[in-house]
């Protein structure tokens, strides 16, 4: 295996880099994205029972806060409670931006290495060819062992590039559509919230 990553020449070593960053990122996320950890199903409900009985302390609001992302949102609201509904909207709203922005930390840098990993691993391709016509022009084409060099070259920096590059969109598009979905849970338990201070 090291052999063949050998073959492809230095620019492996960046395309190894940025498998480890994007697998550093893809864990993390899957981690940090799990729809428990972001917006807890009995919370909202939690929040509304210690409204009715009356029971919601600062400290409580607090704890609710650094609960989860949801909480963080729910307590936007909460802390505009007297301030009336277009207040608590108002801080929701503002709140809810701040919390999708931080749930898709990292994304972007998984993206940039989704697009510049096949590139990395065409520039490969490139050098590959390269060092092929120079070995042509040097010995003339009868002999293929000094040919293959290149042309192995050029392929294995490709595949690299082409392996790490797909899966990385695809996990890529996957939190993108997963903070989508979660960012609508938190709205509609959000506007729950409001609605109870009918």
């Amino acid at each position: 295996m090291f052999e063949l990553f050998r073959a492809g020449g230095p620019l492996m070593w960046i395309i190894l880099a940025c498998s480890v960053i994007a697998l550093t990122i893809v864990f993390e996320r899957l981690f940090s994205l799990r729809r428990n950890k972001v917006a807890p199903s009995r919370l909202l409900e939690q929040v509304l029972e210690m409204l009715e009985k009356g029971s919601l302390t600062p400290q409580k609001a607090e704890l609710v806060a650094q609960h989860s992302p949801l909480g963080s949102v729910l307590s936007a609201g909460l802390a505009n409670l007297h301030l009336g509904r277009d207040s608590m909207r108002e801080a929701i709203e503002e709140r809810g931006k701040q919390v999708v922005h931080r749930m898709g930390h990292y994304l972007n840098a998984l993206g940039t290495i989704a697009s510049i990993t096949p590139l990395i691993g065409l520039l490969g391709t490139v050098i590959g060819m390269i060092k092929v016509f120079t070995a042509i022009t040097v010995s003339g084409v009868g002999d293929p062992t000094i040919l293959s060099g290149g042309i192995s070259e050029a392929l294995i920096t490709t595949a690299a590039g082409l392996s790490v590059g797909i899966p990385c969109l695809m996990f890529y598009r996957y939190f993108r559509n997963k903070i989508s979905e979660l960012s609508v849970i938190m709205e509609e338990d959000a506007l729950a919230l409001l609605d109870s201070q009918r």
